[in-house]
């Protein structure tokens, strides 16, 4: 990278050292022109001169524009935010602060309460409700969503909206709360939109355009700190990049002494692994060890690159690293530091019960602490994440272990950025860092104000190439693209709140649709260049003695209809395949015909309904191995060619039980039935009347006997190979047109059939949906309907409630989630049948909302709304602290929702209120953080 350019603030500072008066008033007049009065009072706020882009985007808003920010992380975004709030003071109206997650909105809440006063700052997460109606609110999206469908009185006398991090509209999972935000905000409201640097900002401001109004798009890519990007080898630190050349041809390209040394790494590596001893058989090769984690703290240290945030795709990496520092007694603060961390943190927790903060581990967590090191982590108890960042932030604690959750959102800059791989397991499997990814990370390196650089070091291994890494640290941008889709309630709120032709047409206003229609523009004009190549073909495809394309069609229609028979014979087989297996018993002996299980095996079990596309047998093979085998291993029908007694106490885990089997295996069958011959095949297509026809049609055709026949033939073919592609493009076409509005429809014809929609009207089951707000939220309704909880006691609701709102992190194949009652087993499973009705539905309108409900934290649920202390359930569930008390928050959440949707006065809404009060206790009471 090239050596950084100085700072706007440090030419201001050389232009006006030792000036007269008059040049600095001439100066200042410069730098504030265009500046409205509010503009000039805002600036006095800081001690520092604004950037160029803040200037031009609180300028926007001062003239009555909303405004989109897009510019990389630390660079000072939130200064256009807290303009608005600044300009709806001065006018005497509202502003509210919207972010996507809870932690970030706490972050802000404290820092406009401690420049405007707690009078004048309130804050709404669903967790917390404080000074609500003050005039300046922080909140989650979702709370000011829910606001606007309610029609909520609060949002009398609102002037600006502030959407933090806008760019969240891309997450799959939440992202559509934004854009129904940015759709349903009533138009005398401004939008002040802030984002990450994406490279598509100018096609976002559009939309914001079209759908609010005047909006300034306001785009900077220049970052306040300087970012230098490293690898680390060993323990030796290299840049990444090298500067070459000179004056206007100076640019940046790979350290070529980097790449020498990672080719010599990876040789040094593979001569390690294929080292021979003196022994006759090879040890096993040496895996590469990567430096260890208190090595790369000492070696940062050492450069004066701390405080720095280790990225560590894993929470149990995370608290590894932290003991392993602990174990190399590393020490990065001094004495008089570790006893204000001590002091702090004894403070923050003063309200937690001893007996809970050591099965919270505490003295382990302080006394890395007291040592400036520390993990942050989803998994910790909310509390425990919140001392670290505060430390962290005060520059107390000089080393974090970190996943990438810290890079979203919190305010967290360290000097250093460490990333230790380039892929992390993204719930399904592991997958490369995006550069958007590998962008929001490294942004958080260099604190503006505190450092004159940042540095971001990715720890080199031997599958990681250099050149990888350039590519990465160079991609700059990325694009955002929207995750809209209609939901349930968003119908039924929609509909209840404008009717059901304008809900449709506001839907056609969001950005997904936006977008989408942007694409056909591309698709057609696609479209249109295959159609004037299919007319060259076709005139390329000509034959003097009659029409060739039609003689072309002939021949398809016979090559298609020979497919068609041939796929027919393909799925008589396999369903023949499938009965014979359903045949086979323990014992027989089978000829598996092919791959690379094929030979002679006996049938252990049949495995009957074990997969849902057939029989799955497990069985032993000639070579004493044990397979589990699928309906892809019979490529025609099998029988048994022998049968064995197989003994009672035979166990395919047992060795010596399979070298036994075997060899009974190998003794009893005759060769010959090892070498049985494949039945022939007879040719359907010889059969075939509509072959037979098409052939002699073929025959009769004018250009049959044409010498140029396979010439005019090839052009026929590229004709219908294009014209196919222009099909499939005209069905794009028509499919992005008005996508959003059709799904709507799906989603509509969905609640018709089930009641919650009348006629385009909303019922009064619809306005009970329309109060539920959870990706469950038509099984929530069904199950209120069906009253599945009619009879429940608090834990058992909140047991059964639990399953429309947990989702096990990994797929456990384990034994089956407990549940604690009789009443509560038979809830839950009236809930699954009732989810299984409700997809056949989905299915029918040929939509796919709802996941099936998961049981995985019922018990846990049950337990501690029984009353169960905090060290018996979490050993139970095997749950980390933060987990569990993220778990029951949004199960408290779901609840509040469930009581609201439930008749006044009613068992449920009574028994919803019961199970908040004896859930809302211990750790989760004092964890103000989800």
């Amino acid at each position: 990278m090239t050596s950084p350019d100085t700072t706007s603030t440090g030419r201001r500072a050389e232009d006006e050292t030792g000036s007269t008066p008059a040049s600095r008033y001439a100066a200042y007049r410069r730098r504030t022109a265009g500046n409205g009065p509010a503009l000039l009072d805002f600036r006095t706020l800081y001690d520092f001169e604004l950037d160029a882009f803040q200037l031009r985007a609180c300028q926007a808003l001062e003239d009555g524009s909303g405004v989109l920010v897009a510019a990389p992380t630390g660079s000072g975004k939130t200064v256009v935010g807290e303009f608005a709030v600044h300009l709806a003071l001065a006018g005497g109206a509202k502003c509210f602060y919207t972010t996507p997650i809870k932690a970030l909105s706490n972050q802000k809440y404290a820092d406009l309460v401690r420049r405007y006063g707690p009078e004048k700052v309130g804050l709404l997460t669903g967790d917390n409700s404080v000074n609500g109606e003050a005039p300046i609110v922080v909140m989650t999206t979702e709370v000011l969503r829910n606001m606007l469908y309610a029609q909520s009185p609060t949002l009398a006398g609102l002037a600006f909206v502030v959407m933090d991090e806008v760019h969240y509209l891309a997450d799959r999972f939440r992202g559509a709360v934004w854009e129904e935000v940015i759709i349903h905000v009533p138009d005398s409201v401004r939008i002040v939109a802030l984002s990450a640097t994406v490279s598509n900002a100018e096609e976002f401001g559009e939309w914001l355009h079209a759908v609010r109004g005047d909006t300034a798009v306001v785009v900077d890519e220049h970052r306040p700190v300087p970012l230098f990007q490293h690898m680390l080898v060993g323990t030796r630190l290299y840049d990444l990049f090298v500067d070459t050349g000179k004056g206007e041809q100076r640019q940046a390209r790979l350290n070529p002494k980097l790449t020498r040394m990672a080719v010599e790494e990876v040789r040094r590596v593979k001569m390690n692994q294929g080292r021979r001893t003196g022994r006759r058989r090879a040890p096993r090769p040496q895996r590469y060890r990567p430096p260890a984690r208190p090595d790369v703290i000492e070696r940062l240290d050492r450069a004066g690159l701390l405080p720095a945030i280790t990225f560590i795709f894993s929470r149990a990496g995370c608290d590894a690293a932290v003991q392993q520092c602990l174990a190399a007694g590393i020490r990065l603060t001094s004495k008089e530091e570790s006893e204000e961390i001590r002091a702090h943190a004894e403070l923050r927790t003063a309200d937690i019960p001893p007996a809970d903060l050591r099965i919270l581990g505490y003295d382990a967590f302080l006394a890395a602490l007291e040592r400036g090191v520390a993990a942050h982590h989803a998994g910790m108890l909310p509390t425990f994440k919140e001392i670290v960042e505060e430390l962290f932030t005060r520059g107390m604690i000089r080393a974090v272990f970190a996943t990438e959750t810290l890079a979203l959102g919190i305010n967290m800059p360290a000097r250093t950025v460490v990333i230790e791989k380039l892929d992390k397991w993204n719930g399904e499997a592991h997958v490369d860092l995006t550069p958007g990814e590998f962008t929001q990370l490294t942004g958080r390196a260099g604190r503006r104000g505190i450092d004159v650089e940042g540095h971001a070091v990715v720890v080199w291994a031997p599958s990681v190439d250099p050149a990888s890494v350039a590519g990465l640290a160079g991609a700059r941008t990325y694009p955002l693209n929207s995750s809209f889709r209609p939901s349930y309630n968003m119908a039924v709120n929609l509909v209840g709140a404008v009717g059901l032709d304008r809900a449709r047409t506001l839907l056609e206003e969001s950005f997904a649709q936006f977008q989408a229609d942007r694409a056909v523009v591309g698709l057609a004009r696609q479209v249109h260049k295959n159609e004037e190549a299919l007319a060259g073909y076709a005139d390329a495809a000509q034959c003097h003695l009659g029409d060739f394309m039609e003689y072309s069609a002939l021949r398809r229609r016979l090559s298609d209809r020979e497919a068609q028979l041939s796929r027919e014979r393909s799925a008589s087989r396999r369903a023949e395949a499938a009965k014979s297996l359903e045949r086979l018993r323990p014992g027989d002996v089978i000829l598996v015909p092919s791959g690379r299980r094929s030979g002679l095996a006996v049938v252990l079990d049949p495995g009957l309904g074990r997969r849902s596309d057939g029989p799955a047998p497990l069985v032993l093979t000639v070579n004493r191995s044990v397979q589990r085998l699928s309906i892809q291993d019979f490529p025609r029908a099998v029988e048994p060619v022998e049968r064995l007694r197989i003994p009672k106490s035979f166990s395919p885990r047992n060795p010596q039980d399979r070298r036994d089997l075997a060899a009974t295996l190998r003794n009893k069958v005759p060769d010959e039935a090892r070498e049985r011959k494949r039945s022939r095949g007879d040719s359907a297509a010889a059969d075939d009347a509509e072959i037979t026809a098409l052939r002699a049609e073929l025959r009769r055709h004018p250009v049959h006997g044409c010498d140029e026949r396979e010439q005019h033939a090839r052009w026929a073919e590229r004709y219908h190979r294009l014209d196919r592609e222009t099909a499939q493009l005209r069905r794009r076409v028509e499919g992005r047109s008005q996508v959003i509005a059709r799904t709507f429809d799906r989603v509509c014809a969905v609640l018709e059939q089930l009641g919650y929609l009348s006629g385009g009207e909303v019922t009064g089951e619809g306005r009970r949906l329309g109060r539920i707000y959870n990706e469950l939220d038509l099984l929530t309704a069904e199950s209120l309907r069906e009253g599945l909880w009619d009879k429940l006691d608090h834990a058992e609701l909140a047991a059964c409630v639990s399953a429309l709102v947990y989702e096990s992190r990994r797929d456990d194949e384990g034994a089956p989630a407990r549940t604690p009652s009789e009443r509560a087993e038979d809830a839950l499973a009236a809930m699954v049948r009732l989810w299984g009705e409700l997809e056949g539905v989905e299915r029918d309108n040929r939509v796919s909302f709802l996941r099936e409900p998961d049981l995985g934290f019922a018990w846990t649920a049950y337990r501690w709304a029984k009353g169960d202390d905090l060290d018996a359930v979490l050993l139970a569930s095997d749950m980390t602290a933060g987990d569990f008390v993220r778990a029951v928050k949004q199960l408290l959440d779901l609840l509040g929702q469930v009581a609201d949707a439930s008749p006044p006065n009613g068992h449920v809404r009574k028994t919803a209120r019961r199970a908040m009060d004896a859930m809302r206790r211990g750790v989760v009471a004092y964890s103000s953080v989800t």
